[in-house]
Parts: structure tokens; C-alpha cells; sequence
């Protein structure tokens, strides 16, 4: 449907016939026959019970249609639509009004009808989730179908220019280099972020006075509104030459595009992430554990050493695993500053890749969909949703390990 049908569907259709049934419904609940009887309900439940009997059959029929179109069934015109919505939207409302009587229960089959939104609603990110997994799956099949699964787990070779047609394609997709290149990036940022960002999650939380907190705090939490790009450009023009003059300095040899310039500053964006997490956290721990450590002649830097940060270690190490994803799914900071070089090496001050990077260079070529480089990006979205699970089921043991211990 176009715009034009769109707004004749909701705001010269469904809404005036809300609103009309909303009516009719609360009015008829002063109607005379009524009189003596007791109401189950107030009039605005009977109002709203009238407006879902009228929506609840419209909006089957606009899903109907929806799915009817999406699915290639058949082509329903907007105006067929829109007539048959509204025929239905006038039944329902019929029925809505005329079932209303003292005797409804009407606020009871609203509230009904409310549960089941808010359950359909938490369905809407569990099967979003799964959509996710099985598109990827299906096309990381067709994927592995041409290169084995094992050579692209365990090769160390990433040189998709080879797979042309009517070539040997094995032993070229080696994923080992991306993923190591993406680990070292994130290991990078994590050293730079965790220790600053908690550093000053106890500062703000234990230390800092409320107007220095009133300040310090939104000014930290600027840096999670700049755009990635702007970073890419400061790791580009002003964090990788400041890298390769210190290795000089030290007599290193330093790539333009290093894997240590976007570790850098990734961790710096990642630094707010960190930080506000874990300020949240540790404000939330009950303060008889503060007043209970300081009676006991603690000072305030043991108080916290022993008992704070213990209380607050689950929700830390859920920061710390935000922050690792927010960190191996960036992309524009890394192909900015570290290039598209699958480099197996420790050396951080060599160009390196990420994962998301590859995937993002796949898909923006000029090869076939069905080519095995544009296919690969599939099988490194796999495998990286595998590493991403492994580690989330870590997580949540260390966590539920010390809930247990410090409840």
C-alpha cells in the first residue's frame, strides 16, 4: 500500500471508528435499562473493550493481507484492503456495542488482551534471534558445501582473489588471520577501556562530590555519542602517525595501518560503556555493606577492594562482556585505521583485519551472490556467532557463580 492508502487505513478509517465505538459503549452504560444494575466494569473499560472488538478483526485482516502479499500467495490491491478492513472494523465494533451489558466483565477481557500483547511482544526478540541464526546457518551451508568447514576453521591463509571460476578454491579461506586479527583489536581496547573505566566508575560512585558527579559523569558519556566514523578519522590522521614515530623512537618498525591504533581508540569509545555499567552497579550495592566494612574500622579503599567490587562483580563482568562485543563488532575504526590485510601475526604494530570487516568487504564487491567470497561473509557470521554463545555461557556461569556466593 502506498502512503495515500495508509493514511486513509488509520486516520480516515480505524481511528473515527475508535472513537465512535469508545462512544456508543461508555454511553451505553448510562442507558436506562441498565438502571439498578450493578456495573462490573467502569465506562472507560467498556469503551476499550468496544474499541479492541473493533480493532482486534481489522488488524487480523491487515496481517492477512500483509502475509498474503509477503509471502507471493497473490497481489491484494490497497484499495480491496482497505475496503475489506473497514468492513470488518464496523462488525467488530457492532459486536463490541452490542455485547456490552452490566454483567461484562469488561476490564477483566481488556487486561486479557494486554497480557497477550506484552507476550507477543517478548516473542518479537526471541524469534528476531532465531531468524537471525537460521538465515545465517542456511547460507553458511551453501557456503561450506564449497569450501570444507575444516580448512576454513583451522587455515591460515585468507586470500578470497584466488576463488575464481575454474579454480582450486581449498585452502584460501583460512579464517584463522581475521580472527586472530579481530581478538588482538579487542584485547587492545579492553586493556585500554576496563581498568580507565572502572577506575572511574569507583571514582564517581565512592569518591567524586555531587557537582564534580554532575559534571564529570555526562562528559564521560559524550564520548558514546560520537560517531564511530570520527573515530576512524582521529585513529587514521592523528592516533596511527603518533604510533609509528614512538616506534621509531624505539627503534620498532611500525605499519600506517596498525592493529594497535584502532585497539586504542576503540577502547577510548568503549570507555563510557564501561564505565556508566559499573557505576550503576556499584551505587546499587546496599550501603549496610559500605556502613557495615566501615564500622568494622575498614577504610574506605578496603570497603571497596573486599566488599564492593565483590557484591558488584556480576554486573561488572556483564559490562566487560558488552564492551567485548560493542569491540569485535566494530568495523569503521578498523578498516579505517587498520586496513583489509588478513595478517596472521602477534606483532600489533603490523597491519591486521576483523572479522566484520570481511564480512562488510564481501558483500560490497562486484561478485555474484552466489560466489564463495561473497558466501564466506555467511560462514564467518557463523562461526562468530558460535565464539559470541561460548562466550555469553561463560559469562553467565561466572555470574550466577558469584550472585551465589555474595546474596
Amino acid at each position: 500500500m502506498d502512503t495515500g492508502t495508509i493514511f486513509l487505513y488509520l486516520f480516515c478509517g480505524l481511528l473515527p471508528l475508535a472513537v465512535v465505538g469508545y462512544f456508543l459503549a461508555t454511553r451505553k452504560t448510562f442507558s436506562k435499562k441498565f438502571e439498578g444494575e450493578e456495573l462490573q466494569s467502569t465506562p472507560s473499560s467498556y469503551g476499550w473493550y468496544a474499541v479492541v472488538c473493533m480493532l482486534s478483526p481489522a488488524l487480523l485482516g491487515s496481517l492477512l493481507a500483509a502475509v498474503l502479499q509477503l509471502t507471493g500467495v497473490t497481489e491484494v490491491p490497497g484499495g480491496a484492503i482497505v475496503a475489506s478492513v473497514l468492513i470488518l472494523a464496523a462488525a467488530g465494533l457492532w459486536v463490541g456495542v452490542a455485547t456490552v451489558k452490566p454483567s461484562l466483565r469488561a476490564r477483566h477481557k481488556v487486561e486479557q488482551l494486554i497480557v497477550k500483547l506484552l507476550f507477543a511482544a517478548s516473542l518479537v526478540s526471541i524469534l528476531t534471534t532465531i531468524g537471525i541464526v537460521l538465515s545465517v546457518t542456511f547460507e553458511a551451508i551453501k557456503f561450506f558445501k564449497i569450501i570444507n568447514i575444516w580448512d576454513f576453521v583451522t587455515g591460515t591463509t585468507w586470500n578470497p582473489d584466488e576463488a575464481v571460476a575454474g579454480r582450486d578454491v581449498s585452502g584460501v579461506f583460512g579464517s584463522i588471520p581475521l580472527f586472530a586479527g579481530t581478538f588482538m583489536v579487542t584485547a587492545i581496547a579492553m586493556v585500554v577501556a576496563v581498568p580507565i573505566g572502572l577506575f572511574s566508575a569507583i571514582c564517581m560512585a565512592e569518591y567524586a562530590s555531587p557537582a564534580f558527579r554532575k559534571v564529570a559523569k555526562p562528559a564521560l558519556e559524550i564520548l558514546a555519542g560520537i560517531p564511530t566514523v570520527v573515530y576512524g578519522f582521529f585513529a587514521a590522521i592523528t592516533v596511527s602517525p603518533m604510533v609509528v614515530h614512538a616506534a621509531e623512537y624505539f627503534g620498532l618498525q611500525a605499519d600506517f595501518t596498525n592493529a594497535l591504533s584502532p585497539g586504542l581508540v576503540m577502547g577510548v569509545m568503549i570507555i563510557p560503556l564501561i564505565s556508566s555499567l559499573s557505576d550503576d552497579v556499584i551505587t546499587s550495592v546496599p550501603g549496610s555493606l559500605r556502613e557495615g566494612s566501615l564500622a568494622l574500622g575498614a577504610y574506605r579503599s578496603e570497603t571497596i577492594k573486599s566488599v564492593l567490587l565483590p557484591a558488584a562483580l556480576p554486573g561488572i563482568v556483564s559490562a566487560f562482556l558488552l564492551a567485548v562485543s560493542r569491540a569485535v563488532g566494530e568495523t569503521m575504526i578498523v578498516v579505517m585505521a587498520a586496513g583489509l590485510r588478513a595478517n596472521l601475526t602477534w606483532n600489533p604494530l603490523e597491519g591486521m583485519t576483523t572479522v566484520t570487516v570481511r564480512i562488510v568487504d564481501a558483500f560490497t564487491g562486484d561478485q555474484a551472490f552466489d560466489s564463495p567470497e561473497t558466501l564466506s561473509a555467511f560462514g564467518l557470521g557463523l562461526v562468530l556467532l558460535v565464539v559470541t554463545l561460548a562466550l555469553n555461557v561463560i559469562s553467565l556461569v561466572v555470574i550466577r557463580r558469584f550472585r551465589q556466593q555474595y546474596e
